[in-house]
């Protein structure tokens, strides 16, 4: 993938960040591309075909520009999905008189899996990427200050919102995998599914080997309810941070 030469660099000098660029003065109004107009029109793609489809050429496309015109802004893949999480990140927002550490988090918590459902490419990137722009930095500053504010010390509070995170994140992954397995199949719902599955429970249930998950299967009554369940395990998870670290 070739890689344009950004300012700084011909004089040895480290290039100016990503980010650093972008907070620099506007372009002039004849300036067609913007580092803006290239994350609008990545995350349009990634919503409509799947963020695979995601490529400079595609990009270029949308844009109306030559293929190469993308590379005189961005270095690479990194560079172009760190600009789609930051633009959709700033969607991620609490209140600001809210401060107490166990409401902050589960706000944030609760609009992070409804930001990842409604971008699921979201799920393929890689944490680095996710981490490491300016909506997301403001949201864990955010997090990290109202537990700090609790008196913990900097390790306890920093391993309490990656607990979270991690729940979040595998939590929404999973429910966004199961929906993209069920669109391949062409099922519509947990019914259909379960329909579609129901030779393979039936001989795994005769073996009679797993008899707890047969009573789940028996006895449960919000199997399809994905919302309640992640509710009452991000409660789960808060509830032992809280207990854990006496806060």
């Amino acid at each position: 993938m070739p890689v344009a030469k950004q300012e700084g660099q011909e004089s040895g000098t480290e290039a100016p960040s990503l980010w650093e660029r972008m907070e620099r003065s506007a372009p002039a109004p004849r300036a067609s591309l913007t580092l803006e107009r290239i994350a609008a029109a990545a995350v349009e793609i990634a919503d409509e075909e799947g963020g695979a489809a995601v490529t400079m050429r595609r990009l270029a496309t949308k844009l109306g520009v030559a293929p190469m015109a993308a590379y005189r802004h961005v270095d690479g893949k990194d560079d172009l999905w760190a600009l789609m999480i930051d633009r959709v990140s700033r969607e991620l927002t609490v209140p600001d008189g809210t401060t107490d550490w166990r409401e902050v988090l589960r706000s944030y918590a609760l609009q992070a899996r409804e930001l990842m459902l409604a971008h699921p490419w979201m799920a393929a990137m890689p944490t680095p990427v996710i981490m490491l722009t300016p909506s997301r930095m403001a949201v864990a500053d955010r997090q990290l200050a109202a537990l700090a504010a609790c008196g913990l010390d900097a390790d306890s509070v920093m391993a309490a919102l990656r607990t979270v995170t991690s729940f979040v994140h595998g939590s929404a992954q999973t429910e966004i995998g199961l929906r993209e397995y069920q669109e391949r199949h062409g099922w519509t719902s947990g019914d259909e599914t379960r329909q579609a599955l129901a030779p393979q429970m039936r001989y795994l249930m005769s073996t009679g080997r797993y008899p707890a998950f047969e009573q789940y299967l028996l006895n449960a009554s919000r199997k399809d309810d994905r919302a309640w369940e992640f509710v009452f395990g991000l409660d789960c998870v808060l509830d032992g941070i809280a207990q854990r670290l006496g806060i």
